[in-house]
């Protein structure tokens, strides 16, 4: 009979009969219940977390024993300019990528107007016309490097983007320091004439207005670190090469630095339509001056506005009630570097 056998492995030894399983089968309740919220990590024991605020903690009590004495700068002399990687960094205004110009025409007119470029990427078997040549050329002479890729490397280089063959490695900009820039116009023997810019966002504009500046003899440009266009490709080739020779600066906070060059013995003058000084009598021309410009659409704003030691208007005839920034710029510029040379 089944069960009866006494055949080996048939039968099972006495007392190797599983009994019952310890669980959570109702026979311990306690391991139903919750363990509450988890601890911090910090908390944790073994926890890669619980060690490192332990390092802290111990580098905080013995961190005067262990921390290695810090090399002071030397003093710096005054008009003296800082060097090194920290000033570095601070002139260019923060860590901004680079840029990519793609195009036949962009490329070969950033190439013409001498924008620092570091290298031109071709597409193998690109169709070679005269822009394309030409850009090889002009690349070769500036001594930049002509790289060969193929198409779908350069695909992947303009993120999709149409390119037509050709594109242009443009570095970040380096802007200058506005005390580097005020320091400069005070070496040039001329009474110092800085443009200030505030809200003005096409890149264009700020290239022609660097322009205008250029010719008109100013010294330097401050520019808001935010809500303001940058020193990018189509600046500088708008600029037409001349922001190669004028030093622009980028601030963080640009009432805090028109304050701090109106200390430093400069006349803030906002170009304003409703201002009271005229510009056929403009006698702060002559003197040490901050030119403030802003947008076409809203104009100066009101901390930049109520910053300002005096507002000058240009008179216009006709039904126009605003101009242009950069050829505001130009005409207020043309008219201080007159009133310069008459006195």
């Amino acid at each position: 009979m089944a069960g009866n056998s006494r055949r080996r492995g048939a039968m099972r030894k006495p007392g190797t009969k599983k009994g019952a399983v310890v669980g959570s089968g109702g026979q311990k309740p306690k391991g139903l219940r919750g363990r509450g919220a988890t601890p911090p990590a910090e908390l944790r024991p073994g926890h890669p977390a619980q060690d490192h605020g332990a390092q802290q903690h111990g580098a905080q009590q013995h961190g005067a024993q262990r921390r290695p004495a810090q090399r002071q700068p030397a003093p710096r002399h005054p008009g003296q300019r800082e060097t090194g990687p920290a000033t570095a960094a601070r002139r260019r205004g923060g860590s901004e990528p680079g840029e990519t110009v793609l195009g036949r025409n962009p490329v070969l007119e950033c190439l013409r107007a001498g924008v620092p470029a570091t290298a031109l990427h071709v597409a193998i078997g690109v169709d070679l016309d005269d822009r394309v040549s030409e850009s090889v050329r002009l690349a070769a002479d500036a001594g930049l490097s002509i790289l060969e890729v193929p198409r779908a490397d350069l695909d992947r280089l303009a993120e999709g983007a149409p390119h037509q063959g050709v594109a242009l490695q443009v570095p970040p900009y380096e802007y200058a320091h506005a005390q580097d820039v005020l320091v400069t116009a005070r070496e040039s023997g001329t009474p110092p004439l800085l443009v200030a810019l505030d809200g003005v966002t096409d890149p264009r504009n700020l290239g022609a207005v660097v322009r205008s500046a250029a010719a008109f003899g100013a010294h330097g440009l401050v520019l808001p670190q935010r809500r303001s266009a940058g020193m990018t490709a189509v600046a500088w080739r708008t600029s037409a090469g001349t922001a190669a020779r004028l030093p622009v600066a980028r601030v963080t906070n640009l009432v805090r630095t028109l304050k701090d060059l109106a200390a430093s013995g400069l006349m803030v003058v906002g170009l304003d339509p409703g201002g009271a000084m005229p510009l056929d009598g403009f006698p702060p021309a002559t003197g040490p001056l901050v030119l403030v410009l802003g947008s076409e659409g809203r104009g100066l704003s009101r901390l930049v506005r109520e910053t300002c030691d005096a507002a000058v208007s240009i008179p216009m005839v006709g039904p126009v009630e605003s101009l242009n920034a950069s050829v505001a710029a130009g005409v207020v510029l043309a008219e201080v570097a007159r009133l310069r040379r008459a006195g």
